[in-house]
């Protein structure tokens, strides 16, 4: 154990959501000495964002599930000797003989910016996803978001992007954000569902071991009976229309190959689309290190973890996401035997191997059922017959499907970082995280994306933050900060 500040930390847990708030406090309550960093001001991540300070919200709790569970977490780490680097911008983890270096740089923006490095003997990646969105004529238009950006903007916000709302994509976070609008005074015309559900049934064992989620299907679906929100299965936004913002959207029933059935486009007034295709895992930091990834059902790329949720660079853990998306009572689980796991190697304290057990059985019936999910919502190759040639396919570069498919028929180009010599599609400041999916599908010919990219840089960093590492390298400790 460290015995002065300047010592390194035993654990730095990158990202405060579910997973990394539970590791951090397992870890902790272990005997570890841990920093927990991440990008928003306030621990809980995407799951469980907190309306703005100044937004002065009496009842937070009621947009989120399980607030009593995040909030019984962030008691135990204010308890904690845990440190709080929140407002810092990971964008590189360093590997060195006894341990890593997390850079960062935290601060308002401009000249405030500072260059952060902390010290560890051990990291936890628990840096969750972002979501996957595939093109269509209109993306770009004004009033068409997220939908995970739907939810944020209610949750930390309490605002809708619209009056009338249309929520279309693939996967179950579909009808949490459309139960979620609807409750708060949206009205959502439609929910539009490329998959359908009757694989779920297909597999009705997966199905018993997990009897929480058929309570949150329930619990959405309710909401939207409630609220008379039809849904439509197997069926996609393929168009927005509009001027200057969101007009209407055109709804089309889509084939076995996810291909628009000719002549079964049907318009829909909205003002608002909120609209999204699934997570994909943040794996940058630990693929930019060396991690083994695995390729998902739906083409995604996701660390290699162990049963005690360690990735193949030792010393370097995985939970919540980064190893599959799965949810929220997925991640958490993760979190606590990724910490508990670190305080193992460290200390030699650990749970209990009954507590162990049970936290092993939990996961295997969660991500069985991730995997399930995961390959029932998998895009299918034919949306790519949705786009035109003069969609934008990268809306950074403003590089439309035409010039993607001409680097592919002209000059024989077959993967997206060729396309991107090409085009500059993925160049911009998202770095492709908007665009790739498309660009590699359409490089590749098929519907998913043919292996993941390796990035140097997580987050986009300033020179100046890479100026003053070569000019005050890093000395041991805790917390160190260069100007």
């Amino acid at each position: 154990m460290p015995t002065s500040p300047s010592d390194p930390y035993d654990l730095a847990v990158i990202g405060a959501g579910p997973a990394g708030v539970a590791g951090a406090a397992t870890a902790a309550r272990l005997g570890l000495r841990v920093a927990l960093l991440d990008t928003n001001e306030q621990t809980g991540g995407q799951y469980y964002r907190h309306p703005s300070p100044g937004l002065r919200a009496a009842r937070p709790e009621a947009l989120h599930h399980g607030w009593r569970t995040y909030t019984a977490l962030r008691d135990r780490l204010a308890a904690s000797t845990v440190t709080h680097l929140l407002a810092h911008h990971v964008w590189t983890v360093s590997r060195h003989p006894d341990g890593f270096t997390v850079h960062a740089v935290t601060g308002a923006d401009g000249d405030e910016e500072r260059p952060v490095a902390v010290r560890a003997r051990t990291v936890l990646l628990a840096t969750g996803a972002y979501e996957r969105q595939l093109p269509f004529p209109g993306w770009t238009l004004p009033g068409v978001v997220g939908a995970g950006g739907a939810q944020a903007m209610l949750k930390s916000g309490l605002v809708l992007p619209g009056r009338r709302v249309v929520v279309a994509g693939s996967g179950p976070l579909l009808l949490a954000v459309a139960a979620s609008l609807a409750a708060a005074g949206a009205r959502v015309p439609a929910v539009v569902e490329a998959a359908g559900y009757l694989a779920y049934v297909r597999r009705p064992g997966v199905l018993a071991a997990v009897p929480q989620k058929a309570a949150e299907a329930v619990t959405h679906g309710a909401v939207l009976l409630r609220h008379r929100v039809p849904l439509r299965t197997r069926s996609a936004v393929t168009a927005v229309h509009g001027t200057d913002r969101v007009e209407a959207v055109t709804v089309s029933r889509l084939d076995r190959d996810w291909r628009p059935v000719p002549g079964s486009g049907r318009r829909i007034a909205c003002d608002a689309l909120a609209v999204g295709h699934g997570l994909v895992p943040h794996i940058d930091l630990g693929a930019s290190l060396g991690c083994a990834t695995r390729r998902t059902a739906d083409g995604t790329h996701a660390l290699v973890v162990d049963d005690l949720q360690q990735t193949s660079v030792p010393g370097l853990w995985s939970a919540g996401e980064t190893g599959g998306v799965g949810g929220v009572q997925l991640a958490l689980l993760e979190g606590e035997i990724a910490g508990a796991a670190a305080a193992a190697r460290l200390t030699g304290r650990a749970l209990s191997p009954a507590r162990l057990r049970r936290l092993g059985r939990a996961r295997a019936r969660l991500r069985a059922f991730a995997d399930l999910m995961t390959a029932v919502h998998a895009p299918r190759s034919g949306w790519t017959a949705w786009l035109d040639d003069a969609t934008d396919v990268c809306r950074c570069e403003e590089v439309t499907a035409g010039r993607v498919r001409g680097a592919v028929a002209e000059h024989g180009a077959g993967d997206a970082r060729t396309v991107k010599l090409l085009t500059r599609a993925g160049m911009g400041w998202c770095q492709g995280r908007i665009c790739g999916t498309a660009v590699a599908c359409l490089a590749a010919g098929s519907g998913l994306p043919a292996s993941p990219e390796r990035r140097p840089l997580a987050v986009p960093v300033r020179l100046g933050a890479l100026a003053a590492l070569a000019e005050a390298p890093a000395e041991p400790g805790a917390h160190n900060e260069q100007t």
